[in-house]
């Protein structure tokens, strides 16, 4: 005790104003100013000074007490005061009181110390007897006095860095300690800006500074920048003699040494002590530190609740801190002055640590709290589409600005606590003496302690995620976050409101469905089988199916009944797409729950409903092909299934059978009778799948009455003779087809069967008629030994033999019948005979009838087999038969001679002649092995001839076993129908496009020509009238120029009427050109003239001069010709005509350049024509199977000459036809030369002569 009041003590003065001589008391460690032993006189007059230069820096990292007492040099006794609250700082010293406010800070410390000069009194003051006032030492006022003081100054620079939860708070500190080592080696360039690297210069922006000195600054430092300039300026700020420095340490030197009556400082408190109490201390700050850093987080802003009780908490903390210093303040003066034992500031920490505000439960109760905002944190993070709102009067404003609102509710933050409780009592003096300190549960009051109620909040905060992301784009509905106590549900709770009023306080969302299966996919359809979700299943109203083309965006909705099955239609075959499903309610609806995989439409949609024709033992079908068919979707085959039915009524209970058919027919063959089947097809797609079955049509085939189809034809037919044997004349019906010189006859009921199509061509006479009949008669299964036969044709029996029987392009559609020999339906193009006594005009008619009929749109458009029928016997083509042969083949294309065939009528069984004819004539046709034609040999006698006459009833030894020639030649008839039709199947059918355009042209052809004749022959009777007026005009040239009325005499074409009114034939004619544009037009009405052959695409007449438009020409009794005519001219009306535009030229000359000129444009209307023809001509040449044999006028020679030797009925006017003919064929042959039509030299012929 004596050697501690009689040591001298170093106290650091912390800003305080000491000076020499100044007493002090250690007890209180207090100034006593105003009251020294000595003089002031006396004092500054024996003070002693020396200089104690030094300074440095410091970096400090520690934010303990200890740390910062340590850098300003505070031992443990002063720190005690400072800790109560004894000691006020100032300067420099007030970076004790700087401390984090946040544990989110990262703080480093920059440390300045500089010292002068060392002041101390001497033993002028000091010795015995010196004192000039020794009374003071009675007052015990003091314990020490002042005798030394070191002089400088200190300054910290206290640097702070916020650092986000991204960042690492130890690299962070780490960064800022290296950047402020720096600060004493950074210099400072032009314009103060600092000189550093742009990486470094970049990272101090983010640092700020406070500023604690023992310096007088203009301005604190607030930027790395402020402070770099603020510390190099220190040493200036001092003094140059130090004479702005202040006292930093201080030499005290006990009264009692001077006087042993005076105060004394009896003892020191232990640093133990101290340092218990500045742990304590420390700790109340840590926990400040938290509580604001717990206040600053968003989740507590947005929950006053959490921050109402953490300011609650820290209050209390702060109350109890300050309790505490006053307690020390009061304490330690007595103690150190002996008033009381150190052991009462030990009772006192003592009792703190058995206090509810010992630190252990102080802690864990912000642990509690951290951990509660965690939670929190981690709940309004699943709940991304939410909304926090603070009261429950915000939810109210919220809930009237939406149709529903959905709350997840927090309900126990706002719980009562009791470890707050507690420690609000014991501030009050009013403890719960049954809560020992030690056994505080400060956990048992925290909602998310259980895991019971974790787990279900977790469980709810899920399912209200879930449905806030289903439903964020529903402007209907807003989700919201609050807290608020509700003791009926632990944790939380999801209310539901509707306009504004509180609906249900325990909702449940529902779940996304359990399972969703594809129960029925279809081509436009998807059937989904929904299970029902989990959870929230009592408040779903209905289901909703979102989907979307797999790949693609844009999701779709249909929403339907609470049904767990939901149809999705209206979807495009063969097309991938994606599924989802959810639950609805009336607020929303449910997460979706993803259908497995892609789903795909099928390609197509069923066929349409089968059409059924039942006989005893066949079923035809037929149906429509798909109405819908996907994208890139080839239909490779439709399935045909067929089931008795047994009078089953459920189709899954049918034993079905299948059979394939590519065509959209089929027939079910094979059969009971009068029995009821079910049909229904489908479609093979291929790789793409195959379609959903048609409806399925029940149908019951026939009863069987007739043994044969032959027997029940004659039973409907009309017999036409009784001989033997009797014909029958077949039940057909005639199609109007609105085809000129075309008809048509069906036979049969329409059937599914697969159609062929044969055009029988020949000439006159060569038995095609017959040869059509003995096919229906083979096609229809009459045999030799029945005693009737069967007729189709429907012949002309006025006409004479030398004429076709046969006037019109005649076509018999032959539907396919049960007990047919052949398995198809056959359609069979019969052709009137070419070369007959009518001569070329007609045959230039059937041409046009064939042209009719595969150019109309419900005509023929293609076909099997171009069938020749030529008598067995002509073992050398005359000229005419040639002709016969090659003007029918010059209507085809030349794709056609694959499928043409020779019919050989009138055959026996020896080699036909008329083969090696055939080939030598050159016909385009498939050959045999043998290089012969590929034909068939008939016997037209064999097919009516009488089977029962005693020549045909031969006995059973007769050597000929056939029974006779007549059945000889009908089983060879037979046999050859046969093979025919078998081979017919065979052969690839045709379009007839090609052939048509061979029509096309060859009447555009014939059409040029006709115009080309006549615009040659009016071109060169222009030329010469235009010569013989030139002629005229130079040699009466002085008259001329005296007289304008002089008249002269000319030859000019003018058009002339010919009455063609008996011929029956349209004609096409101009009313403004008087010219015939068309002879022998398909367009007898004259609104239809735009389809006349002479009209281009553009309206406009090819063939007039004028080419005028279509609605100026008009069919007509009459034809334009032109013919030669003597008309009088005055040279007034020729310059009248000419001379418009010629004034300045003499008026002969003019005249005739006027002339020159209108012949140039006959001309060139001429060139137009001869240029289309000759486009007609190589187009005819590339794609006509034949040229036309009267486009060569040799070939016509041999015609005229063949007439006129064989000088038939008629043959003149066949002769003049052909003479007629022979012209077109020389301008023909001209235009395919390319000669010139007209000559150039009548142009200049025109030039008079000198």
């Amino acid at each position: 005790m004596d050697s501690e009041a009689s040591r001298t003590m170093e106290v650091a003065a912390l800003g305080r104003p000491f000076s020499l001589g100044m007493l002090y008391d250690c007890r209180n460690d207090l100034l006593v100013p105003g009251m020294t032993l000595w003089d002031r006189e006396d004092l500054i007059s024996h003070i002693g000074e020396r200089p104690q230069n030094s300074n440095g820096f410091e970096i400090v990292a520690s934010e303990s007490i200890a740390g910062k007492s340590s850098a300003l040099n505070v031992e443990a006794s002063l720190k005690a005061s400072f800790l109560g609250g004894l000691v006020e700082v100032e300067g420099s010293a007030k970076y004790l009181n700087d401390s984090k406010t946040s544990s989110n800070q990262a703080r480093v410390t920059l440390t300045y110390k500089a010292t002068t000069k060392v002041k101390e009194l001497s033993m002028n003051q000091l010795g015995i007897g010196n004192v000039k006032h020794p009374y003071v030492f009675g007052k015990g006022l003091a314990t020490h006095v002042v005798t030394a003081i070191l002089y400088g100054a200190q300054a910290f620079f206290v640097f702070d860095r916020e650092v986000s939860e991204k960042e690492d708070h130890q690299d962070i500190q780490g960064n800022l300690k290296v950047m402020i080592k720096k600060i004493p080696c950074i210099s400072i360039e032009g314009e103060g800006s600092l000189k550093m690297e742009d990486k470094d210069r970049e990272n101090v922006e983010k640092f700020s500074c406070k500023f604690h000195g023992d310096f007088s600054l203009e301005k604190n430092p607030v930027s790395f920048q402020d402070a770099v300039e603020v510390y190099q300026s220190l040493p200036r700020l001092l003094g140059a003699n130090g004479e702005n420095a202040v006292p930093m340490k201080v030499w005290l030197l006990p009264l009692t040494s001077l006087d042993s009556s005076a105060a004394k400082l009896v003892r020191q408190i232990s640093i133990r002590l101290v340092q218990e109490s500045q742990s304590v201390l420390e700790d109340f700050s840590e926990l400040e530190m938290r509580c604001n850093d717990a206040l600053r987080t968003t989740t507590a802003q947005k929950f006053p609740q959490i921050c109402k009780k953490i300011k609650t908490f820290k209050e209390m903390c702060s109350e109890f801190r300050l309790e505490l210093q006053r307690t020390l303040a009061k304490k330690l003066p007595s103690i150190r002055g002996g008033g009381e034992e150190e052991a009462v500031l030990a009772e006192i920490l003592k009792k703190i640590r058995s206090s509810p505000f010992n630190s252990n439960n102080l802690n864990e109760w912000m642990d509690c709290k951290e951990r509660e905002i965690n939670t929190l944190k981690s709940f309004t993070n699943m709940m991304k589409n939410t909304k926090i709102v603070p009261s429950q009067n915000d939810l109210y404003d919220e809930s009237l600005s939406a149709e529903h609102v959905m709350c997840f509710v927090f309900t126990s933050l706002g719980s009562a606590e009791s470890y707050l409780s507690t420690l609000s009592n014991y501030l009050r003096q009013t403890p719960d003496n049954s809560q020992d300190a030690h056994t505080l549960d400060v956990e048992k009051d925290q909602w998310f302690a259980s895991k019971e109620v974790a787990d279900t909040m977790r469980h709810k905060a899920k399912l209200f995620s879930d449905f806030a992301e289903a439903n964020k784009e529903n402007k209907n509905i807003k989700f919201l976050t609050l807290g608020l106590t509700n003791e009926t549900q632990k944790g939380s709770s999801i209310y539901l409101y509707k306009d504004g009023f509180p609906v249900n306080e325990n909702f449940e969302p529902p779940s996304k469905p359990d399972t969703g299966t594809v129960s029925d996919t279809n081509h436009n359809s998807v059937t989904l089988k929904i299970s029902p979700p989990k959870c929230g299943a009592e408040n779903i109203t209905s289901y909703c199916v979102e989907y979307c083309v797999s790949g693609e965006d844009g999701w779709k909705q249909k929403t339907a009944s609470k049904d767990e099955e939901v149809t999705v239609s209206d979807l495009s075959p063969n097309t991938e797409y994606v599924f989802r499903c959810r639950a609805v309610t009336s607020a929303g609806v449910g997460p979706a729950y993803e259908v497995s995989g892609s789903i795909k439409t099928l390609p197509c949609s069923p066929p349409g409903k089968p059409r059924v024709e039942p006989n005893s033992s066949e079923i035809s079908v037929s149906w429509q092909k798909p109405a819908e068919l996907g994208q890139d979707v080839h239909i490779l085959s439709y399935i045909v299934e067929y089931a008795e039915t047994d009078n089953r009524g459920k189709e899954e209970d049918l034993q079905w059978n299948q059979m394939m058919s590519t065509a959209e027919k089929a027939i079910i063959s094979g059969l009971q009778p009068e029995t009821e089947y079910a049909v229904r097809v489908r479609c093979d797609c291929g790789v793409a799948n195959r379609s959903k079955e048609s409806i399925t049509v029940r149908v019951c085939t026939t009863k069987r009455e007739f043994a044969r189809l032959a027997e029940y034809l004659k039973h409907i037919s009309k017999s036409i003779n009784s001989k033997s044997p009797s014909v029958y004349k077949l039940p057909l019906t005639q199609e109007d087809i609105d085809i000129d010189g075309c008809r048509k006859f069906i036979f049969g009921k329409e059937s599914m069967r697969e159609n062929r199509t044969i055009m029988l061509l020949g000439a006159t006479g060569s038995g095609k008629s017959t040869l059509i009949n003995g096919m229906i008669n083979y096609i229809v299964g009459v045999e030799w030994d029945d005693a009737f036969r069967f007729q189709l044709v429907d012949e002309d029996q006025s006409r004479s033999q030398a004429e076709s029987q046969t006037s019109e392009v005649t076509v018999y559609k032959i539907n396919h019948q049960k007990g047919f020999a052949i398995d198809c339906s056959l359609t069979i193009v019969d052709t009137p005979g070419f070369g007959d006594t009518r001569g070329i005009e007609r045959d230039r008619e059937i041409t046009e009838q064939i042209r009719n009929l595969f150019s109309a749109d419900h005509g023929v458009s293609d076909i099997d087999a171009v069938c020749f029928v030529a008598q067995a016997s002509l073992g050398r083509l005359t000229t005419k038969q040639k002709y016969v042969f090659d003007s029918v083949l010059s209507n085809f294309g030349k794709d056609v001679a694959e499928n043409i065939r020779i019919l050989v009528t009138f055959a026996d069984g020896q080699p036909p002649p008329v083969l090696e004819a055939i080939n030598a004539s050159g016909v385009p046709c498939p050959k045999t092995s043998k290089g012969l034609p590929i034909h068939f040999k008939f016997n037209n006698f064999a097919w009516f001839a009488d089977n029962k006459s005693p020549a045909t009833n031969v006995s059973d030894d007769d050597e000929d076993e056939d029974g006779g020639f007549d059945q000889m030649f009908w089983n060879m008839g037979t046999k050859s129908m046969k093979s025919f039709f078998v081979a017919l199947n065979l052969i690839e059918t045709k379009s007839l496009k090609m052939t048509k355009q061979v029509l096309r042209e060859r009447k555009q052809l014939e059409t040029s020509i006709e115009s080309l004749q006549k615009q040659v022959k009016v071109g060169l009777a222009k030329g010469e009238g235009m010569k013989e007026t030139a002629e005229i005009i130079k040699e009466h040239e002085a008259e001329i120029s005296r007289n304008e009325n002089f008249e002269f005499e000319v030859t000019v074409k003018k058009p002339v009427k010919v009455d063609i009114s008996r011929t029956g034939v349209y004609v096409t004619n101009c009313q403004q050109c008087h010219f015939t544009c068309h002879r022998e037009c398909g367009s007898p009405n004259d609104k239809d003239k735009k389809k006349c052959r002479a009209m281009g695409p553009n309206g406009y007449c090819t063939q007039c001069p004028g080419k005028c438009y279509w609605n100026v020409h008009f069919n007509q009794k009459y034809r334009w010709e032109y013919k030669d005519f003597k008309e009088k001219r005055t040279v007034k009306e020729l310059q009248e005509k000419y001379l418009k535009a010629s004034k300045d030229k003499a008026p002969v000359q003019a005249l005739i350049e006027q002339l020159k000129a209108e012949y140039k444009r006959v001309q060139d209307d001429v060139m137009q024509l001869m240029q289309r023809s000759a486009e007609c001509l190589n187009r005819l040449k590339e794609i006509a199977l034949k040229p036309n044999p009267l486009s060569t006028p040799e070939y016509i020679d041999m015609l005229i000459e063949g007439e006129k030797s064989e000088a038939k009925s008629g043959w003149k006017q066949r002769v003049q036809s052909l003479i007629d003919m022979r012209e077109k064929a020389e301008f023909m042959a001209k235009v395919d030369k390319g000669e010139k039509l007209l000559r150039q030299e009548s142009q200049d012929q025109m030039q008079p002569r000198p």
